[in-house]
């Protein structure tokens, strides 16, 4: 992440100063522009970590941050000097077995990445790399989300993805955009 906007700047150095880890509140605009406020966010996000940054001049950054945990506002505050809110911390309402299929999205993800080659050879373009899916993750839910960020998903897929209430129904959100995409690219390969 490329910090230039003098708000999160401020941002960044309330972070870094913080005496606790240096973690915001990141959600996607709902309506409007992304430089200079006037903007509507949705009411899901995620709590970022600042896991590595440099200062690159200017009192610019570049941040490597991870998302940490779901959040929920509860009520927006005055954009001084950036966006602020109050928040909840909003734990899945579910974290139990899912059905069956939850198993097979990595083959479908790699027939996905097979027909995306065979697009990419056609329009002589760079051929993208299959990601290492690894093994299930210590729960299903970081699992879903591992998964997802395998996918070109859209920000609205995305978003389906993070304001899902539990497990089941993100695995429905993935397993639908998982489908579109594959759609999609078979379509592509009509002649």
């Amino acid at each position: 992440m490329h910090v230039f906007e003098p708000r999160y700047q401020q941002l960044v150095t309330d972070c870094l100063n913080s005496d606790s880890a240096p973690q915001f509140g990141q959600v996607l605009i709902a309506r409007g522009r992304e430089v200079g406020g006037g903007d509507t966010r949705h009411g899901v996000g995620v709590l970022a970590e600042i896991v590595a940054h440099v200062e690159v001049g200017q009192g610019q950054h570049a941040l490597d941050c991870r998302g940490r945990e779901r959040i929920r506002i509860l009520n927006w505050l005055d954009d001084d000097p950036y966006p602020r809110a109050e928040i909840e911390l909003w734990p899945d309402t579910n974290d139990g077995p899912v059905e069956p299929g939850f198993h097979n999205f990595a083959a479908r993800i790699a027939e996905l990445y097979g027909l995306l080659e065979q697009l990419a050879g056609r329009q002589d373009m760079p051929v993208p790399e299959l990601p290492t899916l690894g093994g299930v993750s210590e729960t299903p839910a970081l699992h879903l989300y591992q998964l997802a960020d395998c996918l070109p998903l859209g920000e609205v897929d995305r978003y389906r993805m993070l304001s899902a209430p539990g497990v089941k129904e993100r695995a429905e959100v993935l397993s639908d955009a998982l489908e579109g995409l594959i759609e999609v690219a078979e379509f592509g390969l009509i002649d």
